[in-house]
């Protein structure tokens, strides 16, 4: 099972801001370059999101709109009924962080190579990926407004401005660019990826300093950390559960329901981060605590999960057309399930 290096990175990151938080104008210089990161990591996310791809995925709209409401429905519901393990499981500010994590959208690099070593749709995780980072950036501070209010850390209407002026207008500043600098961002997409990473970092440095000054890190203990993964390990068999049998019971094909099960029970590190920064300020470090573990748990066992439906058989209806296009060779016509060739994608880690 494998272990997510840029776990190690994070949890790296915040040993140095345990032993080292920014404090008086450090503070304030990592405050600023953490609003400037987060800004800059949101125009890359609108640079790379193909507008063309997402609508031609539009085409199955059966699929993304049951990842879609696994994602910002089902989740939320779940996480609300969590507030009853209050206080005898978790403490009040680790449950907003829960909370939280049920909020945030789905990953889309863990969900396609997930997908593609199950031999699920590749192309409609790609899709449901990258619909459900570009509804977050509007549905998760919305559903925070609703469900968290002002016992999320201080999360007022300033927190949807700042969500506006940090997340929604660099994102649309990148699509709108991208038709001049898509390739550029493309061509670089493996230098980008290490200003991404190294943007979260400084996020989640500047974020637990901040918990570190203000001593919020004397609240939680060993005990209630071993209850929120007990907690969390329930949600994510819970949500696999419900994605695998749910699309069964609505008739999807298997390659579908394995895009479904990926995309569909994930939740996104790199977008809940920045956001939680912005909309938790001074309490972001409790509050992304648990998207940090869930993550973590989330590649462990979808790694396994996903082993294991790589040797699952061929439905007969796969195999045949399979077996037909070896007699239709050098008719000129195409056989098969009409689904695109998938890719496996390079990097498994969202």
């Amino acid at each position: 099972m494998p272990i997510d290096p840029y776990i190690l990175l994070l949890l790296g990151t915040v040993g140095l801001a345990a032993l080292f938080p920014a404090r008086g104008t450090g503070a304030d210089v990592a405050s600023g370059a953490s609003t400037v990161a987060i800004a800059f990591l949101f125009f890359l996310y609108g640079a790379r999101l193909s507008t063309r791809e997402a609508m031609d995925g539009l085409r199955h709209w059966r699929l993304h709109v049951t990842v879609l409401a696994c994602t910002f429905v089902v989740f939320p519901l779940l996480g609300l009924a969590a507030r009853g393990l209050v206080p005898v499981f978790l403490t009040d500010p680790l449950y907003q962080g829960l909370l939280f994590l049920t909020l945030v959208p789905s990953t889309i690099q863990s969900s396609i190579a997930f997908t593609s070593i199950a031999r699920g749709n590749v192309p409609a995780a790609i899709c449901a990926g990258s619909f459900s980072s570009l509804a977050g950036i509007v549905l998760t501070p919305l559903l925070a407004a609703a469900l968290l209010g002002n016992s999320g850390g201080g999360f007022s209407a300033d927190s949807l401005v700042k969500i506006v002026l940090q997340l929604l207008v660099p994102f649309l500043a990148g699509q709108l660019l991208r038709r001049w600098i898509g390739g550029f961002v493309t061509r670089h997409k493996k230098v980008l990826g290490y200003v991404d990473r190294g943007s979260i970092l400084l996020v989640v440095y500047t974020a637990f300093s901040e918990g570190m000054v203000q001593g919020i890190w004397h609240q939680v203990s060993a005990a209630r950390l071993a209850g929120l993964l007990v907690v969390e390990a329930v949600l994510l068999a819970v949500m696999l559960a419900l994605t695998w049998y749910g699309s069964k019971a609505l008739r999807f094909d298997r390659e579908d329901c394995v895009a479904i099960q990926f995309a569909g029970s994930k939740k996104s590190l790199a977008s809940g981060l920045p956001m939680a920064s912005v909309l938790f300020g001074a309490h972001a470090s409790l509050a992304v605590l648990p998207l940090m573990l869930f993550h973590q748990m989330q590649l462990m066992v979808c790694a396994v999960i996903a082993k294991r439906r790589s040797r699952d058989p061929l439905p007969v209806s796969e195999a045949a057309p399979a077996a037909a296009s070896r007699i239709a060779v050098g008719t000129g016509t195409r056989s098969g399930s009409g689904s695109p060739a998938r890719k496996p994608p390079s990097d498994p880690a969202s």
